[in-house]
């Protein structure tokens, strides 16, 4: 039988209690430094891995170290975004704060390769709570017309994380033991739980005796994104894109999707609430989110490859490396919230933004051996403010679009497609360096001196061999470069057209207008486009 929603009543909609600027900074620390828990956690860890495997043995489990993280962050995310709406923000984001610290000490007392994995799900369960907590948290306390400044001021983690993280990551190995890459999130995290603990009190409570979850729609969430992560993560890898293993996954991802979808029409709390995707520009902000996710977190994976194998540049500064890219993302990230919290525009952001993130990545694919660092560093610079103007108004977009009562949903399901589009960028992209690296080095004068060690070839074996095939590998990377940059901005592109349809909303203020007329306000049949 269908089930349908309840009626709203005015507590539900009604927005929090005013929170003057000392509130909201105070709440800000508790969330930055979730944040930084949420980022800096695999960034530490990636350079321990090595050591890690040589402690605990089993060699061909390493890939589901991050596997399981990913999986069940993924999972995670749009459930947290919805329990929040149900339960209340302040108890659902310490609960994914204690987890994640949970996780997190257990994974530095695991003694073998099979206790860590499990531990590091455990681990990325509460990390899907913490990023979709901080924007939602951010949206109870924070009303859409002067959001921008404030979720700017969250790009600022993104650098230390790229630039911190490997360092600190290298240094623990170094010098302490891999166990204290995990451990180091305990401190972090117990001064965010105090934080949260007493200046979330303020956020409204749920008093209803009848919180009615959808545990059927978050079983079937948890399958369908399950495989379709196991399908880009194992696809053209473990097992080639026909095998049966891969076909059979897609086969249950469409299946399990469609039961969802079936699931959520009907549900009359949804996990997710199709409701949401009426609007145009929900809809809209989200594709664009998908499309952020794929280009940005593809590309920025295979820079380093580049920077090492073709420029000689070191693994231990690959954070720094990165810097330009991620300043000139910090600096577009608070100018661009500024302009809109004084100006209330913002549709101009994720148009430029796109239009800089397909240029940057257009000039990434014309790089070669010749290429400069300082040429390099310039393009990082365009990619990185593309990313700052589009990384935050694409989520304040999506929250503004939606009704107060699903802002915890709607936040979950905009970072859900941001990181699905990561994970099929990271994936394909990758797989298209890889199939051009090879071809190309297969191919080379003298490549089949060292073909038979590609696989294996890191910077320093690089650099032992002789010259030669040292030249002819350095090409097959840029080959390899330039086509997954290639494909990176036709991605990017597909934004612009995106970005172009936006529609310009006002942002609500908690003191006008109803989130529910702005959900209204803007049919999802419409095309027209407003300055």
């Amino acid at each position: 039988m269908t089930q349908t929603a309840p009626e709203t009543t005015a507590d539900e909609t009604a927005p929090p209690s005013r929170f003057t600027h000392r509130e909201i900074m105070m709440t800000m620390s508790g969330l930055v430094i979730a944040m930084l828990l949420a980022m800096l956690d695999n960034m530490i860890v990636a350079p321990a891995l090595p050591t890690i495997v040589g402690d605990l043995g089993g060699l061909n489990h390493l890939a589901w170290v991050t596997t399981g993280y990913v999986l069940a962050s993924t999972a995670a995310t749009p459930i947290w975004g919805k329990l929040g709406d149900l339960l209340g923000r302040r108890i659902t984001f310490i609960s994914s704060i204690a987890i994640f610290l949970i996780g997190s000490a257990l994974c530095g007392m695991s003694q073998n390769m099979a206790e860590l994995i499990g531990f590091r799900a455990l681990q990325g369960l509460g990390a899907g709570g913490l990023m979709v907590g901080v924007m939602a948290v951010l949206a109870d306390i924070v009303p859409p017309r002067d959001r921008g400044k404030y979720q700017g001021v969250m790009m600022a983690v993104m650098p230390v994380a790229m630039i911190g993280g490997p360092l600190a990551g290298g240094f623990i190995t170094d010098h302490l033991n891999w166990r204290w890459a995990f451990y180091v999130n305990l401190p972090l995290g117990a001064v965010a739980l105090f934080v949260c603990w007493f200046v979330l009190a303020k956020l409204p409570r749920k008093t209803s005796s009848q919180v009615r979850i959808d545990w059927t729609g978050a079983a079937l969430l948890t399958v369908w994104i399950t495989t379709l992560v196991l399908i880009t993560t194992w696809g053209g890898t473990e097992y080639s894109w026909g095998s049966l293993t891969i076909i059979g996954l897609a086969a249950v991802t469409v299946a399990a999707f469609a039961a969802f979808v079936m699931v959520e029409k009907r549900a009359a709390e949804p996990i997710m609430p199709l409701s949401v995707f009426a609007n145009r520009n929900f809809s809209l902000s989200g594709a664009l989110s998908f499309v952020v996710g794929f280009a940005m977190f593809g590309g920025m994976t295979l820079l380093p490859q580049f920077q090492q194998y073709v420029q000689g540049s070191s693994a231990t500064n690959s954070g720094l490396l990165l810097m330009p890219m991620m300043l000139a993302a910090m600096v577009f990230s608070l100018g661009g919230g500024v302009f809109t919290s004084r100006t209330g525009r913002y549709r101009a952001l994720p148009i430029a933004g796109s239009v800089l993130m397909a240029a940057g990545l257009g000039l990434f694919a014309t790089m070669g051996p010749d290429t400069s660092r300082t040429v390099t560093a310039l393009y990082m610079v365009v990619l990185g403010a593309g990313m700052g103007c589009l990384m935050q108004t694409t989520m304040l977009i999506a929250q503004n679009s939606a009704p107060m009562r699903d802002i915890g949903a709607a936040t979950g399901a905009a970072t859900f497609l941001r990181n699905m589009g990561g994970s099929l960028g990271v994936s394909i992209l990758g797989a298209l360096y890889t199939n051009t690296l090879s071809d190309s080095f297969s191919s080379a004068p003298d490549g089949s001196a060292g073909s038979g060690t590609m696989a294996q070839m890191t910077p320093e074996v690089l650099r032992g061999l002789p010259e030669a095939i040292r030249e002819a590998f350095a090409d097959a990377v840029s080959k390899g470069i330039d086509t997954a940059f290639t494909w990176g901005a036709v991605a990017a592109a597909a934004g612009i057209v995106i970005a172009l349809f936006i529609r310009h909303v006002p942002l609500r203020g908690f003191g006008g207008g109803s989130e529910a007329d702005a959900v209204k306000a803007e049919p999802a049949g419409s095309l027209g486009a407003s300055a």
